[in-house]
């Protein structure tokens, strides 16, 4: 086991072959671009720690891995685990975090290609792991975004703590057309749906879906711009450096699509998504003034018409938002695991999100109730 502090240590062919068909976003390009760009730096609080497992010289396993300062761009909170540290006088920083930094979407965090994990070698990575922690005196590890089958696997372990908490995606149950799939829903939805629509017709945009190769460096430009409007409308983090988009359009075209709204033949609005295997997800969005509905449906409606289109069997629009369940994007479990080392607040927090998981699996639970769809 060896451990770099950069991708560019890894050969790109070597590194891809371990990543999942689905998995745009564990990809060598995607991560370089991160820290080529240095949206992931230690001025960003996101330091290269990445694990790399060799049988005879051939890469058989990786881990990205960060050596964090803060809780930033992570999305799987922890925010009052740090500030409970701090009121007792335990340093919280730095921490180790398995990851894609900034991008809450599950994947697999130990990649080994078309392997099944086995429980020995997911020992000896949490076993360095755990070393690197210690070589940092960092107070915990979180494993963000695992797979079902990693959370399956490292809840067994005594050391972790599990978390269960959700988003809302979108599955594909073989849907002729969006129509098709829009008449599952029950009447009053359906016609939510069918005026969101219409009034985007009414805002006199075109939109196009553009693959990486499409895209001009006029609409990367715009896609930059509505992208930072975005983050101030918000008053939120711009963790994505400007070089960011550069890069991405050079290496990362093949999973690119883009949404592009234009009226007059200026770019209004984007969606920016990220095509891998089966799956779709939308990630960034920004308009330059307000147009009825038109998040919507570039943010759902047409992400899930494409889906069907193509044959691409799930979506997932992002962190947060109970408005997606209307729009047929419905509670889907998020997992991931932690490791703290003090004891008494490890045992405080494995309570805390004991509790939490409960909590979780009945609000799915209701949530789901208040999906579109026809009952019974």
């Amino acid at each position: 086991m060896t451990i770099v502090d950069s991708l560019s240590r890894v050969d790109r062919l070597e590194w891809n072959a371990l990543v999942s068909e689905n998995d745009p976003f564990a990809r060598f390009e995607f991560l370089m671009a991160l820290e080529e760009s240095g949206s992931v730096s230690g001025r960003t609080g996101w330091v290269p720690r990445h694990i790399l497992i060799r049988d005879e010289g051939v890469l058989v396993a990786a881990v990205p891995l960060y050596l964090k300062s803060n809780s930033y761009g992570e999305y799987i909170f922890d925010w009052d685990w740090a500030n409970a540290s701090h009121r007792a006088g335990i340093p919280y920083y730095p921490k180790i975090v398995t990851s894609i930094p900034f991008t809450p979407v599950t994947g697999r965090r130990l990649l080994t290609g078309d392997k099944p994990l086995s429980e020995e070698i997911c020992r000896a990575v949490v076993d360095g792991i755990q070393a690197i922690a210690k070589e940092y005196d960092a107070s915990s590890i979180h494993m963000l975004f695992i797979s079902k089958e990693e959370f399956d696997m490292f809840s067994g372990f005594d050391e972790f703590i599990p978390r269960i908490t959700f988003q809302y995606h979108w599955k594909n149950s073989g849907y002729s057309s969006f129509q098709d799939w829009t008449s599952k829903f029950r009447a009053r939805r359906r016609k939510t749906v069918q005026r969101e629509r219409a009034a985007v017709a009414e805002c006199g945009v075109t939109i196009s879906a553009l693959g990486g190769a499409e895209l001009t460096e006029s609409h990367w430009a715009a896609i930059e711009e509505l992208y930072l409007n975005t983050v101030e409308r918000k008053h939120a983090h711009a963790y994505l450096r400007p070089d960011f988009f550069t890069r991405i359009s050079e290496s990362f075209q093949d999973n690119i699509l883009a949404l592009v709204a234009e009226k007059d033949g200026e770019v209004v609005a984007m969606s920016l998504c990220f095509q891998s295997g089966g799956h779709l997800y939308g990630r960034y969005w920004g308009c330059r003034s307000e147009f009825k509905r038109l998040h919507f449906e570039m943010c759902y409606h047409r992400p899930i018409e494409l889906c069907i289109d193509r044959g691409w069997v799930r979506f997932e629009a992002g962190a947060q938002g109970e408005h997606k369940i209307s729009r047929g994007l419905m509670p889907a479990a998020t997992y991931s695991v932690h490791w703290i080392a003090h004891k008494g607040l490890h045992n405080a927090v494995e309570q805390a999100t004991e509790m939490e998981r409960k909590q979780s699996i009945r609000a799915m639970e209701i949530l789901s109730e208040r999906g579109p769809f026809h009952r019974g």
